[in-house]
């Protein structure tokens, strides 16, 4: 349930009030791990991560200015893929910061790169791949692009990025 009134803070107060950054800039957004968040543990359970990455990237596509266009285009997001690195927990009450960025992009999907810091240390790291859909249809990255108005060049992948794509392409070979 907190995570609906995360939700709602974020579309009507936080996006009205946040910076602005560049299409390869990074996005950072704050909150605390409340206890309902928490598992038996005492810490971040694990299934809260992709919702808080869900709001950060939300919250990214506001900072770049592109949030509303890609709701009046009817543009939605949809993850194809993500990658975990659980590296220390974050316990209950403490305060967390995820950093965002797109890291780059081929022919079909995106590629964001997701930190979560707290006390100043790396928690978990994620890569997630992904598209925009209209109408059930995917979006093309150019046209994505394009809409962003990015006019670079297209960024090299990030080592651990690639070969990480090349295990997803390995996985959907095999399963074919």
């Amino acid at each position: 349930m907190n995570l609906y009134f995360r939700l709602f803070w974020l579309m009507f107060w936080r996006v009205r009030h946040c910076r602005k950054i560049d299409f390869l800039g990074t996005s950072r957004i704050d909150y605390r791990a409340l206890p309902l968040d928490c598992d038996i543990n005492f810490h971040l359970t694990n299934s809260r991560y992709p919702a808080f990455m869900d709001l950060a990237r939300t919250y990214m596509l506001a900072e770049m200015g592109l949030l509303k266009r890609f709701l009046k285009l009817k543009w939605m997001p949809i993850v194809n893929a993500a990658e975990f690195t659980y590296i220390r927990d974050i316990k209950p009450l403490h305060k967390f910061q995820i950093e965002s960025k797109v890291v780059g992009w081929d022919e079909k999907y995106f590629y964001v790169e997701q930190r979560f810091v707290s006390d100043g240390t790396l928690r978990c790291i994620v890569h997630v791949r992904g598209v925009f859909v209209s109408n059930r249809k995917q979006v093309p990255i150019t046209e994505m692009i394009k809409e962003a108005g990015f006019e670079g060049e297209t960024p090299v992948l990030p080592p651990e990025v690639a070969k990480w794509k090349e295990f997803l392409q390995l996985k959907k070979e095999r399963n074919i």
